[in-house]
Parts: structure tokens; sequence; C-alpha cells
């Protein structure tokens, strides 16, 4: 089987978000989470997706050998960036429609009026659409201009628009709640993004040692970043250490500290094994493929516990 085929495996990323979703309802029913959290997870990976291929396309803009080609590159950011857009517009329909306390085909145009410009939920959901809408616009003009256009407006775009919904979420009443969670939330996106855009875009051995090293050197980072914001967030949220099992919240942050305590062990192992044999070229680049694809799938497990831990009570 080809390099090629392999990339479609990446697909499988989408039923592990699933089951994410699943695991965290196993645990939170009937307290959470609400079934938007199934739209939300693939509105968070696909959004995590562009900026990890707009982030990887800026981290290669001097170099005469990037990770692939900018008409390739700018072709899988608007793809991305289109699905993400497709899965935002659902989620604020689903959230409307649960404002509205009524199934989705019984809401009126004027309850989804109210609800996108009067609620809180609602304008953050047009303003994330519209930074969806506008990277999918750049990134068809960036195709029609792939040599010359910068990707640093689509990246800068993306960003907020993850940043949005943490920034205005409950940890915003903290001192310096959104920002932590603004991090928290980036550092994940990039952690995942980037490793998927390698997967979707490194075409051989030689450029798999030059990608992959830059890689780990900022996934190191990115997990630093979201394990000390995390720390703070549950501190804040959970008053006690019993809170952990007694509450549903708390029993869906353990199950994501066990993934995320998985993963940090895996991408040790990785940077003492991979990472070594890719730089010295001696691992194949189907072996690469295979390895960061099967990260990127254990990843999606837990970007699901965490679209359902925002609507845990």
């Amino acid at each position: 089987m080809t390099g090629t085929a392999n990339r479609w495996w990446l697909l499988f990323a989408v039923p592990t978000a699933l089951l994410g979703v699943l695991i965290a309802w196993g645990l939170a029913s009937p307290s959470g989470p609400e079934s938007s959290s199934t739209v939300r997870v693939l509105a968070i990976g696909c959004g995590s997706l562009t900026l990890g291929i707009a982030t990887l396309a800026w981290m290669g803009r001097s170099e005469r050998r990037p990770a692939t080609t900018p008409g390739v590159m700018w072709t899988q950011l608007t793809a991305a960036a289109a699905v993400w857009l497709v899965a935002e517009i659902t989620l604020l329909v689903l959230n409307a429609a649960a404002a509205d306390g009524a199934p989705v085909t019984s809401l009126t145009i004027g309850h989804f009026g109210a609800f996108v410009s009067e609620v809180n939920v609602g304008r953050v959901g047009v303003a994330i659409i519209a930074c969806a809408f506008a990277v999918v616009c750049y990134g068809i003009y960036g195709f029609t201009n792939p040599e010359t256009v910068p990707v640093a407006p689509a990246l800068v775009v993306s960003a907020l628009a993850l940043a949005a919904r943490p920034i205005t979420g409950h940890m915003a009443q903290q001192s310096f709640g959104s920002i932590l969670d603004a991090v928290h939330v980036l550092a994940a996106a990039l952690w995942f993004g980037v490793l998927a855009a390698l997967a979707l875009a490194v075409p051989s051995r030689g450029a798999w040692a030059i990608w992959l090293p830059r890689y780990s050197a900022l996934a190191w980072r990115c997990v630093l970043a979201l394990v000390v914001t995390g720390i703070v967030n549950a501190v804040v949220r959970l008053d006690s250490l019993s809170a952990f099992y007694d509450t549903a919240y708390g029993r869906v942050i353990l199950a994501k500290i066990v993934a995320i305590a998985m993963l940090v062990a895996l991408g040790w192992w990785w940077r003492r094994t991979w990472v070594v044999a890719s730089a010295a070229h001696r691992m194949s680049s189907d072996g690469s493929l295979r390895r960061a694809i099967g990260e990127v799938v254990f990843m999606a497990i837990a970007f699901g516990l965490a679209a359902a831990l925002a609507t845990t009570a």
C-alpha cells in the first residue's frame, strides 16, 4: 500500500473522536455532555487541522525544502477550513435549537435570529463562522496565487477562531481565566494539528528527517502549556480531590488526564526512537506516516473528551 493511500487512515480520527465523546457520556450521564458535542469535536478537529496546516507552512516559509508544495498546502488548508465551516454552522444551529428547548426541525428563523443576536454563545458562534469563512475565501485566493500569497493571515484568523469560544467560556469569570483557556486550546490544536498536517503533507523520508524533529521541538512546548493550563483549570473548577470521582465533570477530567498521560508517554518514547531514527534517515516514509497517523487517531480520543467536557455540568 502506498503512502498516499495510507493517508486516508487519518479518517479513523473521526470515529475515535466520537469514541471520546461516548466515553465522556458514559462517565457523566445524566449531567452531560450535550449531543452537540459530537459536532463540536469535529469542528475543533477540523479547526485544529486548518491551524496545523497553516503553522507548518509558516514554519517552512523561508525553507528551500518546505514540507509540501504551496499548491498542495493551499488545497489542503481550504478543504479543511471548508469542513470546519460546515461543522461550525451545524453546531450553531444545534445550539440555537437547544437554547430554544425544541428539536432542530422546530427551530424558527425568529428564534434563530434572537439566539445569534442576543445570546453570547450565538454571537461567538457567528464570529467563529465568519473567521472560518474568511479562511476558506483566503485559501481559494492562495490557491490561485500559491507562490506569492502569505499564509500568516490564515494562521492568525484560524487561531482567533479556535480561541474565541474558550475566551468567552466559564473561565472568563476568573482572573486570567480567558488567557489560560485560550492557551490550553491553542496548545492542543497545535499539538494535534501540526502532526496531522505532517501526515497529510510530508512526501519522503528526507522530508520526515527535516520536519519531524521540528515538530517534536514544538510538541513538547505545546504539551507543557497544555498540562500547566489544564491543572489550573481543574483546580479552579474542582474544589477537592473527591470531586474527581464524585462529579460528572471531575470524572471526565480524570479520563482526559489519563488520555493525555498516555500520549505524553508515547511522545517520550517516540522522541527516543522514532524521531532519532527519522532524523538519521533510518526510518522509511511509510514507517513515519504510520506512526504519525496512529498518534493522531489516538489524540482524537482526548479531543472527544475535551469537547464533551465543555458541555458537562
